[in-house]
């Protein structure tokens, strides 16, 4: 059997390292996320990756990686050449 993902707009935002606040803002405020090396996210720029909560565990999201909020709004790292190949970019009316 074969099967097609249904079409689902989703948002997402790209961890570049130096998009700290951005990232912050974009996860949920009673979310779990941190820097890799332990210390809490906050509005210092960060070179490192970061680490986040998702519904299978704490994940790593390295710089380059995509932060996909889900249909059901829960949060997941994806990495650029699968993002690419899953999504395209939607216009806003």
């Amino acid at each position: 059997m074969k099967f097609r993902k249904k079409p689902v707009v989703i948002e997402a935002v790209l961890w570049t390292g130096k998009n700290l606040k951005e990232v912050s803002n974009f996860l949920p405020v009673n979310g779990k996320w941190w820097m890799k090396d332990g210390s809490l996210l906050n509005v210092k720029e960060q070179f490192q990756p970061i680490i986040i909560e998702t519904l299978e565990g704490e994940m790593q999201v390295s710089i380059g990686d995509w932060i996909i909020k889900g249909i059901k709004g829960e949060f997941y790292p994806c990495k650029p050449d699968i993002f690419k190949e899953t999504y395209e970019f939607v216009q806003e009316n």
